[in-house]
């Protein structure tokens, strides 16, 4: 018998592994960073930072693997990578977002993108449906389409299965170890944007390309106050602000499929979502880091650190 939630999902986790290489022959869908002792009441997740790229993929796309690539959340991981340091886990999906979206429900779908119909528990409506950005994307960062022909729900059925149930699998076991050990959880999903956008805008100078506003630099969603307490959005934005980052909150990002799902402060889980302008630390185009990367990765350690020592009557909710 396991003797503490840590060990618990250690053992989950090898033994995912062990089955996903077992069964299908795979690399495993994700990693995982432990501490060595867990001294935060914090898991911090990079669900878009991979890049391990099927070879199956790769030939039924028509765009390069440079144009695939624009759809990572590139380095986030590496942003974030002193969470293991500071005493929280670090949860790390290898494959990418053009493959599969774990931000998504299981199955949001499109179904002009497959050739045989759809179960109906499909959610074929959603607006991240419509934006060609389902869990089974259509088409990358810059809305360039990327499948030569249509798919079979089958090849849908088995990227969830591969890769999308584990990595939720391994997140809900942190979450939920995090939680029995320390009484509460705070859940940071970490992503990056595109510089240039139809929202988030303000506060900093330029444009991008077709005359779209320059994004600020970070956006902070909690789904409009219901995925944590007010004390975690309010800890983060004053600290970026403190750094000198323009920070919005819940526009155009107000939180995705994870801060909706595992936020539930009621119950002690706060999540958070974490957008960080991608023109702060690498080239859009070449997708090269920049000189700022090493600053805005100390910042985001500070912010770690900030956002693990709240106190916790400060994240109690009536």
């Amino acid at each position: 018998m396991l003797r503490d939630s840590t060990a618990a999902v250690d053992y989950i986790t090898e033994a995912m592994d062990a089955h996903f290489d077992a069964t299908a022959g795979q690399a495993p869908a994700f990693d995982i960073r432990h501490p060595a002792e867990q001294a935060l009441p914090m898991v911090v997740a990079s669900p878009h930072s991979g890049r391990d790229y099927p070879p199956e993929f790769l030939a039924a796309a028509r765009l390069d693997g440079r144009t695939l690539r624009k759809s990572e959340d590139a380095y986030v991981d590496e942003i974030f990578a002193a969470a293991p340091d500071l005493g929280a886990p670090l949860l790390r999906a290898r494959f990418p977002r053009a493959f599969l979206d774990a931000n998504r429900e299981a199955y949001e779908l499109d179904p002009e993108m497959f050739a045989d119909a759809l179960p109906r528990y499909v959610n074929t409506r959603s607006p991240r449906v419509a934006a060609g950005l389902g869990t089974i994307a259509r088409v990358v960062a810059n809305g360039e389409e990327i499948y030569r022909g249509k798919l079979r729900f089958a090849d849908a059925a088995e990227r969830v299965r591969r890769c999308y149930t584990p990595y939720h699998g391994a997140l809900a076991g942190l979450v939920d170890a995090t939680t029995r050990r320390f009484g509460h959880c705070l859940l940071l999903d970490c992503h990056s944007m595109p510089s240039a956008g139809s929202g988030g805008s303000g506060g900093a100078a330029g444009s991008g390309s077709g005359g779209e506003a320059r994004r600020v630099d970070i956006v902070l969603g909690d789904c409009f106050g219901s995925a944590c307490a007010p004390a975690v959005t309010d800890t983060a934005e004053r600290l970026l602000r403190a750094r000198g980052y323009t920070v919005t909150r819940n526009a155009p990002y107000a939180g995705g499929y994870t801060t909706r799902h595992y936020g539930r402060p009621r119950n002690g889980v706060h999540a958070l979502q974490i957008e960080i302008n991608r023109d702060l630390y690498m080239d859009e185009t070449t997708l090269d880091r920049l000189p700022f990367l090493p600053v805005l990765t100390q910042h985001m350690t500070d912010l770690l650190r900030t956002l693990g020592a709240i106190d916790a009557t400060a994240l109690r909710t009536r």
